[in-house]
């Protein structure tokens, strides 16, 4: 028998020792899943430590809907790896750089295409960060709206679909992935709108800060359209995915599926399909979906225990004690989101926190704000929206060391701290507008499901 140790004291060695692991700079799949194991011997019998393990385990070794993150994780891979990434940058760069602010403007506009094309945010930043970064720099722009720009664009790969994030949270959630993706599009356009409004309107207040590309570098109308039919594979490949997921033709792993054989179709095209670029993709493809998985695998693993052990119920009654009502709770959630999404990666954050808050916002009604049919959709639209904050949030916000990585060093890392500042506070009030006005998440997947 184990340890009896009461689950006051319990939350904190597990969550105190989680925290503690991460920042000693220890790999999360390996933390939550050692833990796991930990406390397994600590606190179960051999019967639980024999049984837990597999049953948390196996049923997401087999789940269908999983099958998608490798396969989306491929057709980006394969697209970037075929330099179509650059080629829809360099579209956008000349279409919109006689604009101030044009070139800033063309990366977040590139980036929410790449996001629809891609959905994985490290692959989104890196690549604006190496391609559109030395444009914006030589231009003239200033560093803190260009790196600003790139990060923000970057991140909307977790929110606008096919998102990884929203199928692992579907998963978890036991929800429509396909609502998922659906009830995501406006928020993600609206965070995307509100990215380019803002540094529009910078540029035009300051034109040094985002100065129009040379007359003798614009190129004309005639120019422009020829360049857009250059757009136009990669484009149908989009709205093919989109649109079979949307019209419910196939189901999101055989949307990705389609999208992977378009991926070798549009690279082919293009007259970039080699075997260098297919091995280079399936090595990527192995790295990032192993990745993911294990981490998967070792937070279900510790959450499983934490619920096993009562967990969830002493959660719920720490939420009952205060005294908060539907709202508040609710915003109490997003708080302890946004907290958590400054030390924990998005993966982790899911996976601990979904199972507990899913039973709890099951049983609230918003005092009829939502739909009881809609109020899973929205959570987890929410959801989405808060994680694609924690990527921009200090001190350990992945992208802002996705674009370390690639800025040239005479940028101090404190300027790409607070170039994320701006538009961290254009997502909170993303976040507060898809909160009062629900319709934005729950309008289209009512429009397309009935």
């Amino acid at each position: 028998m184990g340890l009896d140790i009461p689950i006051e004291w319990l939350t904190l060695l597990m969550f105190g020792s989680l925290l503690v692991l991460l920042m000693a700079g220890l790999p999360l799949a390996f933390v939550t899943g050692g833990l796991a194991c930990v406390f397994l011997f600590l606190v179960g019998d051999s019967a639980k430590i024999l049984n837990i393990v597999p049953s948390r385990i196996f049923p997401l070794m087999t789940d269908y809907q999983l099958s998608a993150i490798p396969l989306f994780i491929f057709m980006a891979a394969i697209l970037e790896r075929a330099g179509i990434i650059q080629d829809m940058f360099d579209v956008i760069y000349k279409l919109l750089g006689g604009l101030r602010g044009g070139l800033a403007s063309a990366t977040i506009l590139a980036s929410t295409i790449l996001a629809a094309m891609v959905g994985v945010i490290g692959a989104a930043v890196v690549t604006m960060g190496i391609i559109a970064l030395p444009s914006m720099l030589k231009r003239q722009y200033d560093p803190k709206i260009a790196m600003g720009a790139i990060m923000a664009g970057g991140t909307l790969g977790i929110l606008i679909p096919p998102s990884i994030l929203a199928i692992i949270y579907a998963v978890v959630a036991e929800q429509s992935v396909g609502e998922l993706f659906i009830g995501s599009v406006i928020p993600g356009l609206l965070l995307s709108g509100m990215y380019i409004a803002y540094v529009s309107i910078r540029c035009a207040l300051d034109p040094k800060k985002g100065p129009a590309i040379p007359i003798e570098e614009r190129i004309s109308v005639r120019q422009k359209f020829a360049l857009m039919r250059e757009m136009l594979a990669p484009t149908v490949l989009i709205l093919l995915v989109l649109g079979v997921i949307f019209t419910g033709v196939a189901t999101p792993v055989e949307a990705a599926g389609i999208g992977t054989f378009g991926a070798f179709m549009v690279a082919a095209l293009h007259r970039r399909l080699s075997w260098i670029t297919v091995r280079e993709a399936c090595v990527t493809t192995i790295k990032a979906s192993s990745m993911v998985l294990w981490i998967i695998f070792g937070a279900t693993v510790f959450v499983g225990l934490y619920v096993f052990e009562g967990g969830q119920t002493f959660v719920q009654e720490a939420i009952d004690a205060t005294g908060l009502g539907d709202w508040g709770v609710l915003i109490l959630m997003m708080f302890i989101l946004v907290i958590l999404g400054m030390f924990l990666d998005w993966v982790g954050i899911l996976l601990l926190c979904v199972p507990i808050f899913i039973p709890i916002i099951k049983t609230m009604t918003f005092g009829g704000h939502v739909a009881p049919e809609e109020i899973m959709v929205w959570f987890g639209v929410l959801y989405l929206v808060n994680m694609q904050m924690s990527f921009l949030s200090p001190p350990f916000g992945y992208a802002l060391f996705y674009l370390r990585g690639v800025a040239p060093p005479e940028i101090p890392m404190s300027d790409i701290f607070k170039s994320a500042l701006p538009f961290l506070a254009l997502q909170i009030l993303g976040l507060v507008l898809c909160m009062m006005f629900p319709g934005l998440i729950t309008w289209l997947p009512r429009l397309v499901y009935g």
